[in-house]
């Protein structure tokens, strides 16, 4: 199951989740507090506070920032 921890109204979140239902790839939205301090889950499971934050448990993958997400939904799913 993919997890993607993302904030409403992020653009950096709506282009990996446009990515995900492009290749249609079943994900979890959890969404996420906009005051970074509020931020604990995302903190606790990636280690810092900003979205988007992937969490890929088939592969084992946690990843933040868009850029390094997209190259690895597209190596992994596409």
């Amino acid at each position: 199951m993919v997890t993607l921890y993302q904030l409403e109204g992020c653009p950096y979140c709506e282009l990996i989740a446009d990515r995900l239902d492009e290749l249609e790839i079943e994900y979890e939205s959890v969404w996420v507090e906009g005051l970074h301090s509020k931020r604990d889950e995302v903190k606790r499971i990636s280690g810092q506070r900003q979205v988007p934050v992937v969490v890929d448990d088939e592969y084992g993958v946690t990843m933040a920032e868009s850029e390094r997400i997209l190259d690895y939904v597209d190596s992994t799913y596409a």
